[in-house]
């Protein structure tokens, strides 16, 4: 099938096909064509540009008037927690009467209150819990997703996980990419023995997730009070011999030298970054391994945001991601990741839509088909409503500006 949009106010983000992350003051440069029109075929974008230039005779079986609208790629969300079970209600209370997140984890809340829900449901309700919010967020505009597995903490709860991911991936058109994240935290039964945990995970939940292919990446929590470096660097080379590639969380609440650790073994990408400290940017240049900001989380705990000027001053590429979990970030709103990230960090409208489709793409190890205006690219789209500027997403926070997404040539709205 193939579907014109035409009379396009301005589309977004058009790029060549070997632009595959933007860095530094290049992060500033939004490409756009005014009065642009855009034909889809087969679920990628077949071509684009001015309307003066629209050729005859396309013969579309469908066209759309996108008069007084944008057009631009779909969120590319890197880092979300969206398979769990039930909520952390009573903990956003608890911080709100002046509890911590620190403390409320070392009482038994935390990442062990969301695992031992999980571990009580059932494979298919916690598939029935996970597509409710898979779809929200493809209704805000979100076209690629991580999700990563991190609240079994046990062999079944973990393989649980990955397989209701795996699952979503097959019965939604959204490019899902599924991460292992068993090195979370520490379980319970596991606490005087986090070397027959790490154990574990190597020789029991890795194979298991090798043998079927349950898994793109691994992800370590290298945090005070969670994993140190060297355990992160132990499990990373694990990944390697399984063939998984690391995202790392790092710099949440303290620089323990975790981004260094990851850069060392080749990281697509390191994420939080709310405590940064000078070398750690510096550690950060001219490497492969993107920075990814979850400026939402910082927004629910009212912990510091990752300094973006500093990073994009020193040259480096930086994505934006929801964090999507139930205890630091429940929601998955990109539209909101990318006020806030204008708001709080400082970011322009450009940059934070660069760092929202592009790099957010390249941080996924997918910018080679998502994250721009590009021939050949999946046609995963947000068409707004009509709207004065494309200032306007960021400034008006709190309103829903999105007309229609498409995914996979897929109409979500």
């Amino acid at each position: 099938m193939k579907t014109l949009i035409i009379n396009i106010k301005e589309l977004l983000q058009v790029r060549d096909s070997c632009v595959l992350k933007v860095s530094g003051d290049e992060m500033a440069i939004l490409p756009t064509i005014k009065n642009a029109y855009l034909v889809i075929q087969k679920g990628l974008i077949s071509d684009f540009g001015s309307m003066k230039d629209l050729p005859e005779n396309l013969n579309p079986e469908k066209c759309i008037d996108a008069d007084g609208k944008m057009v631009l790629p779909a969120w590319c969300d890197s880092h979300t927690h969206i398979v769990y079970a039930g909520n952390r209600e009573q903990e956003f209370v608890d911080r709100i009467n002046g509890l911590s997140y620190e403390e409320i984890a070392n009482r038994g809340g935390g990442i062990l209150n969301s695992a031992k829900k999980l571990n009580e449901t059932s494979e298919e309700e916690l598939y029935n819990q996970s597509k409710v919010r898979l779809e929200e967020v493809m209704r805000l505009g979100t076209g690629a997703v991580e999700i990563k597995s991190g609240y079994g903490l046990t062999v079944d709860g973990e393989m649980k996980m990955l397989r209701v991911i795996n699952r979503l991936t097959k019965d939604y058109p959204i490019t899902i990419k599924s991460t292992f994240l068993g090195v979370h935290a520490i379980p319970t039964e596991f606490k005087e023995n986090r070397k027959g945990y790490i154990n574990l995970i190597i020789e029991e939940m890795l194979p298991e997730i090798a043998k079927n292919k349950l898994a793109n990446f691994i992800d370590v929590f290298c945090e005070r009070g969670y994993f140190t470096v060297a355990e992160t660097e132990q499990i990373m080379e694990a990944g390697i011999r399984f063939g998984l590639k690391s995202k790392i969380h790092v710099n949440q609440f303290n620089s323990i030298g975790g981004i260094q650790a990851a850069i060392k073994h080749n990281a697509l990408s390191v994420d939080h970054l709310e405590i940064m400290k000078p070398e750690d940017i510096e550690s950060l240049k001219n490497t492969e391994t993107m920075p990814v900001a979850l400026p939402s989380c910082s927004y629910f705990l009212g912990i510091p945001y990752s300094p973006a000027r500093e990073m994009i001053a020193a040259g480096l590429p930086l994505a934006l991601a929801s964090d999507f979990n139930p205890g630091s970030t429940p929601s998955g709103n990109m539209n909101f990741v990318v006020a806030t990230a204008c708001i709080k960090m400082r970011m322009t409208p450009e940059e934070a839509i660069n760092a929202a489709t592009l790099n957010g793409a390249y941080a996924m190890g997918i910018s080679e088909t998502h994250g721009s205006i590009t021939i050949g690219k999946k046609a995963n789209l947000i068409i707004t409503k009509p709207i004065s500027s494309y200032y306007q997403l960021p400034y008006a926070f709190g309103s829903n500006l999105i007309d229609t997404v498409f995914i996979e040539s897929e109409f979500i709205v």
